[in-house]
């Protein structure tokens, strides 16, 4: 048999698997939008810890991050900076929002907001601006998809079918399962691209250079030092700006949080202390990303002008004289990282989009609600698929990109538990004037006074406004305010 025809074979086990994973806790949870979005609030501490983990960490990870390591060096070690500070914050806002949604019914984030604030505007534009940024989140998951199989195939599938397949897949079990498929399909996924990703991680230095240390000694050998010095390059070559780090791991870290599929995870949690402890335990998972970065310093000197770079991985594996089955486990991986963010991404913008959305503007039924997140699933997954076959830019700066706008909910959802004298108006200016920015300097970056992320700017104007207009306004409804600042 080919080596391409067991690579294939391996790879569809482990759709196959990951399809049944993703399908059986359908016949668990109750046919109800509760059931469907937050799993009956039902998840166990293993089943959060990978939710929590494998819904962040995934195409940029296992494709961005070697891509990033390989063309970019010591840049990629701000993915580790930034996670490891942004999951802090979630200690403190999740128990508060499950001990919220327990008692209230809440199943999302703009559903809290919409509620402290007494705002149905604010819940709809959140709807929007949450399916907005999910989109190239979405796409990302399914680019990283396509290089994968297009590689190990040797071009025989294209990179369009390949990210098809997959996210087929991905559509079959979200549709059906709701959050408990994306969470146990994510245990699966989760702990099978870790196995790969330290496996891969400390063979390829060994196999290529004899050893960790002298594939960097062979990287300084070669006058690429520079790839070895904090902060590293940036995307042109030249070297990346201590002002551009550091607000690029800022940005992110005040972002991580509130993503609104990583946020709606604590509502899923079985009590507190299981999400809690599973905050507690979530740096853990940020050693996955160690071997991940070995993999794409591995390939500088061995495999030198490989593009996209974010392709390095699927190239390194497809150039060695490896066994088939292990290129086709090493690739499963690769797809695991992809599909166990996709999956998350796509059942929250589609939960999104009709309960903070059209629920909040018409009234529906249980039944016609979940029905429509369902349907929506499929059509936000389409519309990210048609962008993943035209779109031509790197995986991690994708994503980088969405932080911006994600990163102005933050003191939004601060105010919300801890500033009583927050009001609706400048909850209101603050996220819409920082959003604003954010995205005029990101479609303009020439009128930056300084080098810095769009996002730092958008967060500077948000709290003047937040806490500027919050000040000269009216106060909120006193009982309103105690219900979410006193749940702590």
């Amino acid at each position: 048999m080919e080596t391409g025809t067991i690579i294939l074979i391996v790879v569809g086990l482990y759709l196959l698997i990951s399809l049944l994973t993703g399908i059986i806790p359908s016949l668990r949870i109750t046919k109800s939008v509760g059931g469907y979005v937050a799993g009956d609030r039902s998840m166990n501490l293993f089943v959060l810890y990978f939710v929590l983990g494998a819904s962040i960490f995934s195409s940029f990870a296992f494709l961005g991050g070697p891509g990033w390591a390989y063309s970019r060096g010591a840049a990629a070690f701000y993915i580790i900076a930034y996670g490891v500070i942004g999951i802090v914050p979630l200690y403190f806002f999740g128990p508060r929002a499950w001990r919220l949604g327990k008692k209230y019914g809440y199943v999302t984030q703009a559903e809290l907001l919409a509620d402290r604030f007494d705002s149905t505007f604010l819940s709809v534009m959140l709807a929007i601006l949450s399916v907005v940024v999910f989109i190239p989140y979405l796409t990302l998951q399914m680019v990283g998809a396509g290089y994968v199989l297009n590689v190990i195939s040797e071009g025989l599938i294209p990179f369009w079918a390949g990210a098809g397949v997959t996210y087929l897949i991905v559509l079959i079990y979200v549709y059906f399962s709701g959050v408990m498929g994306v969470g146990w399909s994510n245990a699966f996924q989760g702990l099978f691209m870790m196995v790969m990703a330290w496996v891969l991680g400390i063979y390829l230095p060994n196999t290529l250079y004899g050893g960790i240390g002298p594939m960097f000694e062979a990287i300084m050998e070669s006058g690429r030092t520079v790839m070895l010095e904090a902060p590293g390059l940036a995307a042109d070559g030249s070297p990346w700006s201590w002002w551009e780090y550091g607000s690029a791991v800022l940005i992110s870290a005040v972002g991580f949080s509130v993503w609104p599929h990583f946020f709606m995870r604590s509502y899923a949690a079985k009590n507190v202390k299981t999400m809690r402890l599973s905050v507690v335990l979530y740096p853990t998972f940020l050693l996955f990303l160690v071997p991940i970065l070995l993999i794409g310093f591995s390939a500088v000197v061995a495999f030198p002008g490989v593009q996209p770079a974010d392709s390095i991985l699927p190239t390194i594996l497809m150039s060695l004289d490896l066994p088939a089955v292990v290129i086709g486990l090493f690739c499963a991986g690769a797809l695991a990282a992809s599909m166990s963010s996709g999956d998350a991404i796509l059942h929250s913008a589609a939960s999104i989009a009709i309960r903070d959305g059209v629920s909040q503007l018409t009234s529906l039924t249980d039944k016609t609600e979940r029905l429509l997140i369902q349907l929506s699933v499929l059509v936000i997954g389409l519309i990210a698929y048609l962008f993943a076959v035209v779109i031509d830019v790197s995986i991690v700066a994708l994503l980088l990109g969405s932080y911006g706008g994600v990163a102005q909910i933050f003191p939004v959802i601060y105010a919300m538990f801890y500033w009583r004298r927050a009001t609706k108006a400048g909850a209101l200016a603050g996220l819409f004037g920082g959003i604003a920015v954010s995205v005029l300097f990101l479609v303009m970056p020439e009128l930056k006074p300084l080098p810095i992320h769009e996002g730092v700017y958008g967060l500077a104007v948000n709290l003047i406004l937040l806490i500027g207009v919050s000040l000269a306004t009216t106060p909120d409804d006193p009982k309103r305010v105690e219900k979410f600042t006193s749940s702590g």
